[in-house]
């Protein structure tokens, strides 16, 4: 198992500060790069709050050391020296390619390039690329500290030596690799959505309550959580993004349900907003 000793993460929002903080905690020094000075303040603030709940989870975790491992900044070219970095900015197509050709023209020609995508085409990203074969997605799952998986996405042109190397990163960072060829929403999340789009159909025709779905999938197929909470936590925008995509390219069976837009549309957006499917308390 081998670990790039400099990592790049471009997007310090919620799954960008813990893939940062995974492999700052693996010990990787790790440049995250934000759009302006104010995000790049929130990106910091949200690591320090990551790691400090890091350190009071497991006592061998070293919170000041850790962030003395992470840089935070706007400029580009503090990723010049990175061996690998990951993409990690919204689901926006233009959004990720800015952001991949700005690292691209400042990277060395033997680092590696990720996207963290959860259902774009990998390979149409690849298609902006000088260098294609030197790039594949890294899809993390939300949180990341904690998530088991990481779900490797080959492209027709990754290089046959980058699946290898990132299978490494995965064990390196003490989490299970899988690996599939791009397709709409690859393995995790086309399945995922499948599940979280029928439970909200169920839902909405006044099946079972939000509560029991949910404990139908956690006690009788023993998920660790219910496919309505699981869409609270991802975002219920980032669900019906994901759902739209899958809609377009693969059919009706992926069409979103009305619940699912008029949660979004009243800004309901699940964990983050205190309320989706579910309730959730204000934190302190």
């Amino acid at each position: 198992m081998t670990l790039p000793a400099s990592v790049g993460v471009i997007g310090g929002g919620r799954m960008g500060a813990g893939i940062a903080q995974v492999f700052a905690q693996a010990g990787a020094d790790v440049t995250v790069i934000e759009r302006d000075d104010t995000a790049a303040e929130h990106a910091r603030a949200r690591l320090e709050d990551g790691v400090a709940k890091a350190a009071a989870r497991d006592a061998s975790v070293d919170a000041e050391r850790l962030l003395a491992r992470v840089r935070v900044g706007t400029d580009f070219a503090h990723l010049a020296g990175a061996e690998l970095v990951i993409e990690a900015v919204p689901e926006a197509f233009e959004m990720k390619v800015e952001a991949l050709t700005a690292a691209e023209k400042v990277l060395g020609e033997s680092a590696w390039l990720a996207t963290n995508t959860s259902s774009l085409s990998v390979t149409d990203l690849a298609g902006t690329l000088q260098q294609p074969e030197r790039f594949c997605g890294l899809h993390f799952f939300n949180p990341v500290p904690p998530s088991a998986l990481v779900e490797i996405v080959l492209t027709p042109q990754t290089a046959p030596e980058l699946r290898a190397q990132a299978e490494s990163w995965v064990a390196a960072l003490g989490k299970t690799p899988i690996a599939v060829n791009d397709a709409p929403g690859f393995a995790s999340s086309r399945l995922g959505a499948a599940i979280a789009l029928e439970a909200m159909r169920m839902l909405e025709e006044g099946v079972a309550s939000a509560e029991d779905i949910d404990t139908a999938m956690v006690l009788g197929y023993r998920h660790a959580t219910g496919p309505l909470r699981t869409s609270d936590l991802v975002g219920l925008d980032v669900r019906l993004g994901i759902a739209e995509y899958l809609h377009e390219t693969l059919g009706d069976r992926f069409a979103p349900p009305q619940i699912l837009r008029d949660k979004v549309a009243a800004g309901d957006l699940g964990r983050k907003t205190g309320r989706g499917f579910f309730d959730y308390p204000a934190r302190s």
